[in-house]
């Protein structure tokens, strides 16, 4: 996609005003919402984030409610947790999750009416 820059007649291309700060930070939310969409792009960590927006689990209550074989589960609430959507806690001898990120708490609000829930047909 080529871009066309309008120049006032008597000035130079180089001298053209530089992109409005507010469209560089559009840009810069933009690639964050893109960046958080490839995250949860991945079903078993979309069906994560389903069962976390409703509050907080333990791993084998996890592994129980979403089917997720445990090494799959532990490996993408590994990339969740380092990625900083979610935050855990240990109780004994369980490890708690919970959603920590607003972004994804909101996308996730946003998707559970069509797809965290049981659709009647």
């Amino acid at each position: 996609m080529s871009h066309v820059v309008a120049v006032a007649p008597g000035h130079d291309v180089a001298e053209a005003p530089p992109l409005n700060p507010d469209w560089r930070e559009l840009q810069t939310h933009a690639s964050q919402a893109a960046e958080l969409l490839k995250l949860l792009s991945h079903p078993d960590r979309l069906l994560l984030c389903c069962q976390l927006a409703q509050g907080e689990w333990c791993v084998s209550d996890l592994e129980q409610m979403t089917g997720i074989a445990q090494p799959s589960l532990s490996q993408q609430l590994g990339i969740l947790r380092k990625e900083g959507v979610v935050t855990t806690r240990r109780d004994g001898r369980h490890i708690y999750y919970v959603l920590s990120s607003e972004p994804v708490q909101a996308v996730m609000m946003s998707l559970a009416p069509f797809f965290c829930q049981k659709q009647e047909h």
